[in-house]
């Protein structure tokens, strides 16, 4: 028996309040100026094989905080762990806070610094996590739906909530508003084949209709010909992306929640729902 003042006793503690449950804060391995909170089941302590959910946030940041908890739940009852990246603004020292929501941003990758993420906590809690789920809202549902474009063959299911920008699977237009470029960019084709198999949810609000956010202007970050062509709200951008997405044969749930604006506390029980669902036929 271990004594109560003991070195181990003492790491055993700091694991079990630091590492399972609602973790710390970590920063990355693979880049320190990145950071991930995580939910990961105490029975992981036991050996139990997890699933992994990647919820991305949006532009405020603080969004990451409320899906680790969000997802805590859901997380306990469907032997998944919740992996919540944090991308800070600024972080290149020069104000921007949209970066990650294109995929790069100078030269860094964003989806290179998640897959490091999970491939990181994958070896930290002893789990396959070669695939994995991934929900984002707003800003992060920019950023799930870029990122089920380059990435489909790791994902086995993607919730895209009420995204202001969407990039189209349209193969004359470059990046972000199409797919043209993507192997000149990222140095991938896209794998229409692949995203096919991906389970795709979209979410949003049916009030969700502010714009000042969503609107493209020439002369501002980002802005290139066509960037406000998919619908001028977030309901018909996703309208928009859902058909774009369907005419390559991926199967879209789309979901306009009544009575809810850009609210993603409020959408967050349908995702769970459409995720457990998956879960369930994936372990059929």
């Amino acid at each position: 028996m271990q004594e109560p003042g003991s070195s181990a006793a003492a790491a055993a503690r700091a694991r079990a309040v630091y590492d399972y449950g609602q973790t710390a804060i970590f920063a990355s391995a693979v880049d320190p100026r990145f950071h991930m909170l995580l939910y990961v089941p105490p029975t992981v302590a036991d050996g139990r094989k997890l699933d992994l959910l990647v919820a991305v946030h949006g532009t405020g940041r603080t969004s990451a905080i409320d899906f680790r908890d969000g997802f805590a739940e859901f997380g306990l009852y469907n032997d998944c762990a919740i992996l919540c990246p944090i991308f800070p603004m600024n972080v290149r020292g020069d104000g921007e806070r949209s970066g990650y929501k294109y995929m790069f941003e100078g030269d860094i990758r964003y989806d290179e610094i998640v897959l490091a993420m999970v491939e990181e906590m994958a070896a930290k809690y002893e789990q396959d996590w070669s695939r994995f789920a991934m929900f984002g809202y707003s800003g992060g549902g920019q950023f799930a739906h870029r990122f089920a474009i380059l990435h489909p063959e790791k994902l086995w299911a993607v919730s895209i909530g009420a995204p202001g920008s969407v990039t189209l699977l349209d193969p004359d237009k470059d990046w972000w508003v199409g797919v043209r470029d993507l192997a000149e960019k990222f140095g991938r084709p896209f794998n229409a084949a692949a995203l096919a198999k991906v389970p795709t949810q979209m979410l949003v609000g049916d009030l969700d209709l502010e714009t000042w956010e969503i609107v493209r202007r020439p002369g501002t970050a980002y802005y290139m010909e066509g960037a406000n062509d998919a619908g001028d709200s977030r309901p018909a951008r996703l309208r928009t992306l859902k058909a774009s997405f369907e005419s390559a044969g991926v199967s879209v749930t789309l979901e306009e929640v009544a009575g809810v604006s850009h609210d993603r506390m409020k959408v967050l029980g349908h995702a769970k729902a459409f995720l457990a669902k998956v879960l369930k036929e994936n372990r059929a």
